[in-house]
């Protein structure tokens, strides 16, 4: 039950980028470009994100199990630190660069969109990159 309702959950993520234009790198750079022909579509989008995600997050604090019974496990780390900061920094300007980040190239790449999957194998090697850098700095 708990990987149908994964699967269910992807798919309703992924129709919900396509119906919102967030798929489509275009509108997500026409949206980041304040100076040109800014697109503030995108900004609704995540303001209905957010109106849905608030409440969401604020019953799951309280709930010790999920809807199917499963152990909540919401992130504790509330610090703000370098690694952070930098990290976000790296996901912006990619962001800002290719007009994807990883839901929507997902999107992409069941799309057969070859920057989809071009985006994906790079996000791949980053994660493995960090794995392997984590792993030296361990040690």
């Amino acid at each position: 039950m708990t990987a149908l309702t994964a699967l269910l959950s992807g798919l309703v993520f992924g129709f919900g980028l396509l119906l919102s234009g967030m798929a489509d790198p275009a509108k997500v750079l026409a949206f980041l470009d304040l100076a040109g022909a800014w697109d503030p579509s995108l900004m609704l989008v995540m303001a209905a994100a957010i109106a849905v995600g608030v409440p969401a997050f604020a019953r799951a604090r309280r709930m010790k199990a999920s809807l199917l019974g499963q152990p909540m496990q919401l992130p504790a780390a509330r610090q703000i630190d370098r690694r952070l900061v930098l990290g976000s920094l790296v996901f912006g300007v990619g962001w800002g660069m290719a007009g994807i980040c990883p839901g929507p190239a997902l999107v992409l790449v069941g799309a057969g969109q070859f920057k989809g999957l071009v985006f994906v194998l790079a996000m791949l090697a980053g994660m493995l990159l960090f794995a392997l850098l984590e792993r030296r700095r361990s040690r």
